[in-house]
This record gives C-alpha cells, sequence and structure tokens, in this order.
C-alpha cells in the first residue's frame, strides 16, 4: 500500500496500473488533478494466504483546505507479487485549528507547518 500511496503522490501511473489486478485496472488513469497528498496512516493491515487486507487513511491538501480519503482496500497475491483488486472509499475534509497539530504529520502546529 505505501508503495501505491507514493506512486500517487509522485503520479506514477505505470507503476500504478503495473500494481493494479488486471480484473478491475481501469482502462485509463489520469493523475493531473490529484491533490497534494500530505500523509499516510495505515490503520490495519492484514493477509491470508494470497489474500491481503489494508485500511489506510490519506491525507490531503487542495486549494478549499485539508481532506482526507479513507479506504478499506483488497490485494490479491499472484506469482509473489501484490495487486490492488478493489476498496471501499470515503472522503471528508479536515478543519485544524491553529495550535492544533499539522495534518501533514510534521508534528508541528497547523499555524506554522502547512497554512
Amino acid at each position: 500500500m505505501r508503495s501505491r500511496y507514493s506512486a500517487f503522490v509522485l503520479k506514477l501511473s505505470d507503476y500504478l496500473f503495473r500494481s493494479w489486478h488486471t480484473s478491475t485496472r481501469p482502462a485509463q488513469l489520469n493523475l493531473d488533478d490529484s491533490p497534494d497528498w500530505k500523509s499516510l496512516q495505515v490503520v490495519q493491515a492484514s493477509e491470508q494466504s494470497d489474500a491481503g487486507f489494508v485500511h489506510f487513511r490519506a491525507v490531503y491538501k487542495t486549494a478549499d483546505g485539508w481532506g482526507f480519503l479513507e479506504e478499506e482496500s483488497n490485494f490479491v497475491r499472484e506469482q509473489q507479487h501484490w495487486y490492488y483488486r478493489s476498496g471501499k472509499t470515503r472522503e471528508g475534509s479536515l478543519k485544524p485549528g491553529r495550535n492544533d497539530p499539522c495534518p501533514c504529520g510534521s508534528g508541528r502546529k497547523s499555524k506554522v507547518c502547512c497554512q
């Protein structure tokens, strides 16, 4: 999951296609309008045989403010490689206060970090 997150951050669509299972892979992937991804938190991960599950939360910033994408992802292992299969997603917005930790994960206060 971390490698796919990094590919979204770096807009590496070729890698995303290679790591996406052919049964669910989209015909095309346009990353031009992707938000500015700031952090990834893996909430839970497990594997059983050749099936994997990852629950993650990714934080991003847009011109309108902070948001997050949370997903419960399913992966399958074939020939020693993991492939993304599908996921249940939800999105939301974040409203950090001036003295709250910055959503980017830096540990700094919001007022002095990414504002």
